[in-house]
């Protein structure tokens, strides 16, 4: 659901997008990992780093119940080239795959898909999208190095929050936003305050609201809600 809320967000905001890696499973789609091309494509999507918490009927249960589910949205700009970050062969492990992906007869026979995981972090990267594995594994070495630098760089900015004494929430992971179908509507910001009750637009694209809250609110500095706004009730 979110990966196709954001297909439709990149396209009604003029942007273009590759696909890098796709993992399918029974139930529906695993990870995906999308290359967004435009102009501040980084600065606005950044927004939607960290959990994002559903709550529907689950089409999966034949007694209708209601259940809660989350994903993790992860998001990384792209690096110059010429940003030195040195990734050493003993800290990376690799495997090799066969694409899952569209590609013909190509991605059935030859394992060219790359994952790379890198030891000290848990840092997990995947492509497949390129004919060889060398150039997959291309690709997801210039992801890890992406991955790498926000990491570092995220680690100086809270050693310099620490130091200037301000109180700064910068927890990798936690939950941003709720997506309630039941038993009420309601799409709510856990950051910003920001929501509405209209769940299907929101879910075909329109998420706009949310980035430019989340924009306003980080440059007012994060300042931290009161618990009790930022929790709704059930």
């Amino acid at each position: 659901m979110l990966y196709r809320m954001y297909l439709r967000w990149i396209e009604k905001s003029g942007f273009k997008y590759e696909l890098i890696d796709l993992q399918e499973e029974e139930q529906g789609i695993k990870a995906a990992t999308l290359l967004v091309k435009g102009k501040y494509a980084y600065g606005y999507l950044k927004a939607e780093k960290g959990v994002h918490r559903l709550v529907r009927i689950s089409p999966f249960d034949s007694n209708s119940r209601r259940h809660t589910s989350f994903s993790a949205v992860d998001v990384t700009p792209v690096l110059p080239d010429d940003i030195d970050i040195q990734i050493r062969e003993d800290d990376i492990k690799l495997d090799f795959f066969r694409s899952s992906g569209a590609g013909g007869q190509h991605v059935n026979k030859t394992s060219s898909a790359v994952r790379i995981t890198h030891l000290p972090t848990g840092f997990v990267v995947a492509c497949q999208v390129e004919r060889s594995q060398h150039q997959n594994r291309e690709v997801a070495l210039k992801m890890l190095k992406a991955k790498l630098y926000k990491l570092q760089k995220e680690q100086m900015d809270k050693e310099l929050k620490d130091i200037q004494g301000v109180m700064k929430a910068i927890n990798f992971g936690s939950q941003i936003r709720s997506y309630v179908f039941c038993p009420y509507t309601l799409v709510k910001d856990l950051r910003t305050g920001e929501q509405t009750s209209d769940v299907h637009r929101v879910m075909d694209g329109d998420i706009d609201r949310f980035v430019f809250a989340y924009l306003k609110w980080h440059a007012a500095g994060e300042k931290p809600r009161n618990v009790a706004d930022s929790e709704e009730s059930e």
